[in-house]
This record gives structure tokens, C-alpha cells and sequence, in this order.
């Protein structure tokens, strides 16, 4: 009985700290939450550590993996934008995911248009507005995007380095 009321306890603190730290935590909690359970079943502490190490790393990189994935679908729809705009003209972008989670929204601006022996790009400017009321502080960014088989796709690493990290 004492048992369950730890392992209750123990996951009721995990899944707290999930939603008061946010994302770059998760992987630590889940570990956390993992390494008590299973230490309080087996009564073995030893395993109990190996399987949390186990638990915070998979889900570390399963958040990584989704964050580069809503990180994205934003730049897929700038680059778009930008690819559908003549030059100097300027368009609203945004991006509504089903969670609430790196949803955006701002302004696309292509500044001028290049070609090479491999493919035309284009450099644009496009910002990123903070918050949905109309006159929310919008941060500017440049990048680049090119016409391929498929349409226009993001090209460049930087300077967006600062919008998304280093999940390019």
C-alpha cells in the first residue's frame, strides 16, 4: 500500500514539474518519474537509475524531433510565401498547429531574387510577431530560400540561427 502511495506520489510530482517547466524538462521528468517507479517495483535502486537514464533520453530526443518538425512547418510556409511574392512585395505567414505549440505568425518581405547554375533563390525578410494582438512586437529575420522540384524551400542556416536555435 505505501508502495503505490510513493509511486502515485512520485509521478503526481513528475507531471507537475512537466507543466511548470516546460519542454526542455520533460525528458528529465519522465526519467525522474521512470527511475522512482521502477526503483519502488523492483526495490532495486540500480535499475531503477539505468532505466531513467533510458526514459530521459528517448524522450529528449523524441521532443527534439518534434520541435524540429514544428520548427519546420514555419519555415516551409515562410519559405513559400516568399517563393509566391514579387520582389518587394511584402504578405502575412502564419502556422496553426493542432497543439498550441510553436504556433506563428508575421510578415514576409522578398528583397531581392538570384539565380545560379543551380537553382534561383531569393532573400527575404520575414518577421515573427509576438503575440496575436495588432500591434504585438514583431522581431525581423533573413534568410533565403530556393526554387526546387518541389517548390521553394528554406536554404539558409543564418542568420535564422537566433529565431530557431540550432534545430535548422
Amino acid at each position: 500500500m505505501i508502495a503505490r502511495l510513493n509511486l502515485i506520489l512520485a509521478a503526481g510530482v513528475a507531471a507537475s514539474c512537466v507543466f511548470i517547466s516546460g519542454c526542455s524538462s520533460v525528458g528529465a521528468a519522465a526519467g525522474a518519474a521512470a527511475a522512482i517507479s521502477t526503483g519502488i517495483v523492483t526495490t532495486n535502486p540500480a535499475i531503477g537509475i539505468g532505466v531513467g537514464i533510458a526514459v530521459q533520453a528517448a524522450t529528449d530526443e523524441a521532443v527534439k524531433r518534434l520541435m524540429k518538425r514544428l520548427h519546420s512547418d514555419q519555415q516551409i510556409a515562410i519559405a513559400t510565401t516568399a517563393g509566391d511574392l514579387a520582389i518587394g512585395d511584402t504578405r502575412p505567414w502564419s502556422v496553426q498547429h493542432t497543439l498550441p505549440v510553436e504556433n506563428g505568425h508575421g510578415d514576409v518581405r522578398v528583397l531581392r531574387e538570384f539565380s545560379s547554375a543551380l537553382a534561383t533563390c531569393r532573400e527575404f525578410a520575414f518577421s515573427v510577431a509576438d503575440g496575436n494582438a495588432p500591434d504585438a512586437h514583431q522581431d525581423w529575420f533573413l534568410a533565403q530560400a530556393c526554387k526546387g522540384d518541389n517548390g521553394w524551400k528554406w536554404a539558409s542556416a543564418e542568420p535564422a540561427v537566433a529565431r530557431w536555435g540550432n534545430l535548422q
